[in-house]
């Protein structure tokens, strides 16, 4: 070698040397991602601090271009991954590759009592997202199911805090998987739609700790969730999303979580308070971007405002940092993440995933004469009446609205199933929500309908009359007023004159099946009329062939219901003890504000009916299956080897029907003597076992400490207090069938 190639060589590799020692750390995947954060902060100007804080668009916030650092993009869930929008507008962007799989409702994964499920499902979603390069997965919603007239209940996981959290922590791991973060919503004790904006919701630190908190500790310290959007509503006089109790008390005080709080679309309301709340991130102030000179979005509380505020001594640049830091971290875990997996959309693994979440979350209410599973061989004529049995669910609703690459209605799931075996005709009935389409999505649906509402229930009761089998699809739809964001239903009667119907076909054919396709629960005045009874959820794109392979029998029911099923509004602690929807008041800082007192406290739900030995429709865990389940006797023994008091609860569980089926086991657990009030009983574990006919399996039950607490508000501390305990195993929270005593020393 020459001495020109020599020094070329060496000049060459001192380069190379020199350029690796100058890589910034922020873009070394091998660096500990805090390390990276702080190097990434160290090289940020103010201006770019303050920026990464605020939108740039309807759904992306930016990046820092000079140092290489991409935008983040949020998109919709958490039933599915939405559509694009233009950048500073809500209409649809006219993209033809921007449909997705629509999962079915939170309410109906709830529903599954099955952490694989919900693994099944965010890992799906998440796969979406990451498809779409989308970084922030807006969901899921784990708000507590306090009234059925909530419009948003669909989105939630039910009423109770340990079945909520541990589908919810399940999701999560599922969604954040591929690199995209959930945003878990909507902190907190937003569990109503009227008057959203100005509810102020007042409840004492019990109800909080022990209800409401739960769903969203499992989901941020136990899964682990990178990101969280505050509520619209305020909580003890202060707005949800920059709330010093809970934002920076209990969220990143207490739980020492490190992950962003996003604002909802429009939350904020001042840059001292978002500042000084806790808020890292605000979306969706308004403007449309466009509005006046210059950059609209620099109009921000969180943008000039701040900026200002900083360079003027008025807010310090350490509390800035750690909402910078909250940032860079969330995009280092999302959008830098160069080993992310690629993801993909509308597979058929996400449609068979739809159908298997929605085919174990489906619940049989009632079965009598086990008129179900549909007999062929008996049924040669079914009537199929109900609006809801050709009404396509994924668009509407709200922000939960979709474009789905496809969508099967009951009707067609039915004509699938049973088309060249029993003849199936259809009436509607009655005519309810003929809109089929939102932000410009359309369903292809024409659900106009000339008849009067009388021809339609003579034309019903006609089809009805010479039916082997009439199957009713009816319940609510993602209309204002029914199952939607942004409004509450105004009762829990079905809309639409259904109850008449029912009533008038039950008069001409007495094998009357209901299926209710609702998120919440509903009135059924005509209950001991008809044969059966399904709760039918919203299903997403297999709705059809789900529902269809239920009523046939090719798969058993298992599902259980995840909030309690009233008769009426007076049966929920939430109405029965005042105050809904609220007391108009005006606040000197705050302005008119609605006050609404958690009157209700920690009893919600079952912990409500029976404290006060109400009788709703159905249980809260009731679900019926086509085999049938024996329990036998639960024992209890002290784990061995604990210094704390641990137990395992041990009961034999048999399939002693004819066919293979999953049994809910669950287990609740009373404290017989405290010294502050508590429910008669809670739900503190649950377990999904499949059985083949005569086949016995034992299912363990491990009681913690964390199962015996309660919070004690004065002390502010988790209470443990000795004495005597029942371990109750059952098949709902209404049908106890074994239980056993224990004693904490």
């Amino acid at each position: 070698m020459n001495f020109k190639a020599i020094v070329f060589s060496c000049v060459a590799l001192w380069g190379a040397t020199a350029a690796v020692a100058q890589t910034p750390v922020y873009l070394d995947d091998s660096k500990p991602i805090d390390q990276r954060v702080e190097d990434a902060l160290s090289r940020m100007s103010l201006k770019e601090k303050i920026a990464i804080l605020h939108a740039q668009s309807k759904f992306s916030a930016p990046g820092v271009p000079s140092l290489g650092i991409p935008d983040l993009w949020t998109d919709d869930g958490p039933m599915g991954v939405r559509p694009e929008v233009l950048w500073d507008e809500w209409d649809q962007a006219g993209w033809t590759n921007d449909s997705c799989t629509a999962f079915p409702s939170l309410t109906c994964l709830a529903a599954t009592w099955n952490p694989e499920m919900a693994t099944l499902y965010g890992k799906s979603i998440g796969e979406e997202a990451r498809y779409r390069n989308k970084s922030v997965l807006l969901g899921p919603g784990v708000n507590i199911y306090r009234t059925p007239l909530n419009g948003r209940n669909f989105e939630y996981m039910g009423e109770d805090p340990y079945l909520a959290a541990q589908m919810a922590a399940d999701y999560v791991r599922g969604v954040q998987s591929n690199g995209v973060a959930v945003c878990v919503k909507h902190f907190a004790l937003n569990n109503h739609e009227s008057n959203r904006y100005t509810t102020n919701s007042i409840a004492g630190d019990r109800a909080l700790y022990e209800i409401y908190l739960p769903a969203f500790k499992a989901a941020c310290v136990d899964a682990g969730a990178w990101s969280l959007m505050g509520g619209y509503n305020l909580v003890n006089g202060q707005h949800a999303t920059y709330n010093q109790r809970l934002v920076n008390e209990i969220l990143k005080g207490e739980w020492n979580w490190d992950g962003a709080v996003i604002s909802d679309w429009g939350a904020v309301h001042d840059t001292k308070q978002a500042v000084e709340g806790g808020l890292d991130m605000e979306f969706g102030t308004g403007t449309d971007g466009l509005t006046g000179s210059g950059n609209s979005y620099d109009k921000y509380w969180l943008a000039n405002k701040y900026y200002d505020g900083v360079r003027d001594g008025i807010y310090s640049e350490e509390q800035l940092n750690d909402k910078v830091r909250r940032v860079l971290r969330l995009n280092m875990r999302t959008a830098m993440n160069r080993n992310r997996p690629w993801g993909s959309i509308n597979s058929p693994e996400h449609h068979q995933a739809c159908r298997t979440i929605g085919e174990e979350g489906v619940v049989l209410l009632k079965n009598t004469d086990k008129i179900l599973p549909i007999a062929t061989d008996k049924v040669k004529r079914i009537a199929v009446i109900g609006e809801n049995g050709i009404k396509r669910m994924t668009v509407g609703g709200g922000s939960s609205s979709l474009k789905a690459q496809y969508e099967i209605h009951p009707l067609e799931g039915l004509q699938n199933r049973f088309g060249n075996d029993v003849e199936i005709v259809y009436e509607r009935g009655y005519v309810g929500d003929t809109v089929t389409y939102y932000n410009n999505v359309w369903t292809k649906q024409d659900l106009r309908d000339p008849r009067s509402a009388e021809q339609l229930v003579a034309d019903a009761v006609n089809a009805a009359k010479d039916a082997d089998l009439v199957l009713f699809f009816g319940g609510l739809n993602k209309a204002y007023h029914q199952d939607s964001e942004g409004t509450d239903r105004e009762s829990m009667d079905l809309p639409y004159g259904q109850n008449e119907l029912i009533e008038a076909l039950v008069a001409v054919n007495p094998n009357i099946v209901v299926v209710n396709i609702s998120g919440t629960g509903v009135a059924m005045p005509w209950l001991d009329k008809v044969k059966a009874v399904i709760q039918g959820w919203y299903l997403g794109n297999e709705t059809g062939n789900t529902l269809a392979a239920i009523l046939a029998g090719d798969v058993n029911p298992s599902g259980k219901l995840p909030y309690t099923y009233y008769a009426s509004l007076d049966q929920c602690g939430a109405h029965k003890l005042g105050e809904y929807p609220g007391t108009p008041r005006h606040d000197p800082i705050e302005g008119d504000i609605i006050d609404m007192h958690y009157n209700d406290d920690i009893f919600v739900g079952y912990r409500f009916t029976e404290k006060n030995k109400i009788k709703p429709t159905f249980p809260f865990g009731h679900g019926l299956s086509y085999t049938t389940f024996e329990y036998g006797k639960a024992t209890i023994d002290r784990k061995k080897g604990t210094a704390d008091d641990v137990f395992t609860v041990t009961i034999p569980v048999t399939n002693t029907g004819d066919r293979e089926g999953s049994e809910i086991v669950q287990l609740y657990v009373s404290d017989l003597k405290s010294s502050l009030p508590r429910p008669v009983k809670e739900l503190k574990g649950f377990s999904k076992v499949r059985l083949a006919p005569g086949q016995t399996e034992n299912v363990s039950f491990e009681i913690s400490r964390d199962a015996l607490s309660y919070f004690d508000d004065k002390a502010h501390d988790w209470v443990v207090e000795p004495g005597k305990f029942e371990a109750l195993v059952g098949a709902s929270a209404g049908d106890i069938r074994s239980k056993v005593s224990f004693e904490v020393q």
